[in-house]
């Protein structure tokens, strides 16, 4: 059977989390709160796929324009 990586992470830190709220859902989730609480969230909050789709919009209108002409090298 072929492993994958990101599932195998992915489990490796949900075991890791439940061992340090010793199992306890309760414990977890307060565990969270206090974590979130200590580290805010400052970026855009996206909740739907529309909402994403005009992010990306606007991340792309306000990102530099590439040059069309190549550089020159070599001294030229």
């Amino acid at each position: 059977m072929k492993t994958n990586p990101i599932l195998e992470e992915v489990w490796r830190m949900k075991d890791q989390l439940a061992a340090e709220a010793g199992h306890d859902v309760g414990r977890f989730f307060a565990q969270h709160r206090e974590w979130a609480a200590t580290h805010p969230h400052d970026g855009p909050v996206v909740r739907n796929a529309e909402e994403l789709r005009q992010l990306v919009k606007r991340r792309e209108a306000a990102a530099p324009a590439l040059c069309e002409k190549p550089a020159k090298y070599g001294g030229a």
